[in-house]
């Protein structure tokens, strides 16, 4: 049987582990395989694009295990009162091909995400870094604060999001976590004195959120809304000064930041800063950018934690066919059809496999 973590499973395990302790844990484990990154298989995600969003498959294996992600991105949804983004991932063993686990992804890509911010912002910014400034205050905002909290010691948050709404969700959400939470009036007075930036907006365009005038030596920017051709949030001039720190670099050059830029503009992946084989910040006052929009290896490490941290909790589902003979797959839906078939004039009980309206509903998107 193939085992299946829904939204309620992923709820549960986070009440259990708690947040925080839940995206160091993620953390530690995205870095150990950015380490090894060498050892994987790489390419860049499949991209699917429309006029109202994308949707991409993004795949990623070590040789021995096989992970899958289908996610999209669509900004309109939320007047539709739907995601913008929602994601499941596969897990499968190499060796015989088979899926092992699927997952819902909705909840872990925003975990996943924040918790690798994190961990390029530990390896960039100053050790002395403690304030926050978040641009966007989404989906994503409240992970992205708690991971910065949990594996970089930041105390306070500067918050600014166009939509006043969503800044007073993130305020509500985040009144306990400990952080001293400022709602700023604009990105000027939030990014004013932060030590590190990130930008977390939606809207698939080309947009400027920061201009040169805003950004200070010494500040690391965190920039994750950027992620598909034609979608910026950093004004070129930025980008082209900055210590420029990517993912996988030929996917960072179609969807990132450095889309703007010559081709041939130099960049550093983070791995080879993880594994100590490039150097990270140079300075006190450098500026330091990752330009992150997600790559398959973090869905990869996140698939992994998650089976290990839940083992004795994971359900199984009815995905793959188990036969006596595994060159007779047909013989399995006669075997089927004799067992479940219906007395004449029977009608099938509510819930009864051969019931036209028979269904198993799973978690898999947040309700």
């Amino acid at each position: 049987m193939t085992q299946f973590i829904g939204t309620s499973d992923i709820c549960a395990l986070l009440r259990r582990t708690g947040i925080e302790p839940f995206l160091t844990g993620l953390a530690g484990s995205i870095e150990a395989d950015f380490r090894r990154w060498e050892s994987f298989e790489k390419a860049a995600r499949l991209a699917s694009h429309s006029c109202n969003g994308v949707i991409e498959l993004m795949p990623a294996s070590d040789g021995e295990l096989y992970a899958m992600k289908f996610v999209n991105g669509h900004p309109g949804n939320t007047a539709a009162g739907k995601l913008t983004v929602t994601a499941f991932g596969v897990l499968a063993d190499v060796a015989t091909g088979y899926p092992v686990l699927v997952s819902e992804m909705t909840i872990l890509t925003a975990l996943r995400t924040a918790a690798t911010s994190a961990v390029a912002a530990r390896a960039l910014s100053r050790g002395d870094s403690r304030v926050l400034a978040l641009i966007g205050a989404g989906a994503q905002s409240e992970f992205q604060a708690l991971a910065f909290k949990a594996l970089l010691g930041v105390e306070e948050v500067r918050v600014f999001d166009i939509d006043s709404e969503a800044m007073d969700k993130f305020c509500l959400n985040l009144a306990a976590s400990g952080l001293r939470i400022r709602r700023a009036g604009s990105v000027a007075e939030a990014v004013d004195g932060a030590d590190i930036v990130t930008t977390c907006t939606a809207d698939k365009t080309r947009a400027y959120v920061l201009t040169p005038d805003l950004v200070v030596a010494g500040m690391h920017l965190n920039a994750i809304g950027g992620d598909c051709p034609g979608k910026t949030e950093l004004h070129p001039d930025i980008v082209a000064r900055a210590a420029v720190y990517t993912e996988y670099t030929p996917q960072t050059r179609i969807e990132g930041e450095i889309q703007q830029l010559p081709a041939d503009f130099a960049v550093t992946e983070l791995w080879q800063v993880l594994a100590g084989k490039a150097a990270g910040r140079s300075s006190a006052d450098e500026v330091t950018l990752f330009d992150s929009v997600g790559f398959a290896i973090e869905d990869f490490s996140t698939l992994r934690y998650v089976r290990d941290l839940s083992r004795a909790e994971i359900r199984d589902i009815d995905l793959i066919p188990d036969l006596d003979d595994p060159k007779d797959l047909f013989g399995l839906l006669a075997a089927q059809s004799q067992r479940l078939a219906p007395r004449l004039g029977d009608a099938p009980a509510p819930g009864d496999p051969t019931s036209a309206n028979a269904s198993t509903d799973v978690s898999l998107l947040p309700a």
